[in-house]
């Protein structure tokens, strides 16, 4: 299947998730790190909410916007790292219909700059579930902003080349069928 590209800004609507056990809405600094630069970017806010650190209530708020026809992407903060309460990448990874590995890669990459080899620690992931995106990484303030700055902020744009995720997202009105600008492109698809 071809992949889309539109040369125009697509603003996609938007999840966010913070999984914490002790963090209310007036502490929540990660999730709204992820707020802030996604409205920024110019995104809208499609939901947000708090969970505990539980697999089961993971899964039934990120199944409720995987089903949910107005929330094309889903961004996950907390629960990634080792500890016993971190339950994020087993909650979510079975929800998911195919795997991106270049991100929890490219995130280690990037983020082994700022906390060395402690990145090996992160089990930051996302994927693909019925045609929304989901991306999970670390509670911190520090670790959404590398996400989104690194990461994150040319995948939710239409324009980048040779791809984004964007075609991979459910229906849009405004991206045409096409490729991504003709030839093989970067994502496997061909033009």
């Amino acid at each position: 299947m071809a992949h889309s590209f539109d040369p125009n800004f697509v603003s996609l609507s938007i999840a966010v998730l913070t999984v914490s056990d002790t963090r209310t809405f007036e502490t929540d600094t990660s999730g709204q790190t992820l707020v802030d630069s996604l409205q920024q970017a110019g995104h809208r806010l499609a939901d947000r909410k708090l969970v505990a650190d539980d697999i089961y209530q993971l899964r039934a708020v990120v199944s409720q916007w995987i089903v949910d026809s107005q929330v094309q992407v889903v961004l996950v903060t907390g629960g990634t790292g080792f500890t016993t309460r971190d339950n994020t990448p087993q909650a979510i990874a079975p929800l998911l219909d195919r795997t991106m590995e270049g991100f929890g890669e490219l995130f280690r990459h990037l983020s082994l700059n700022d906390i060395g080899t402690s990145t090996v620690q992160s089990r930051a992931l996302a994927g693909f579930a019925n045609g929304t995106f989901i991306c999970c990484l670390p509670g911190s303030p520090g670790a959404c902003r590398l996400a989104w700055d690194g990461i994150l902020r040319e995948q939710l744009d239409s324009r980048t080349r040779p791809c984004s995720s964007v075609p991979h997202l459910k229906r849009l009105p405004s991206v045409a069928e096409g490729g991504c600008g003709g030839g093989h492109c970067a994502c496997g698809s061909r033009g």
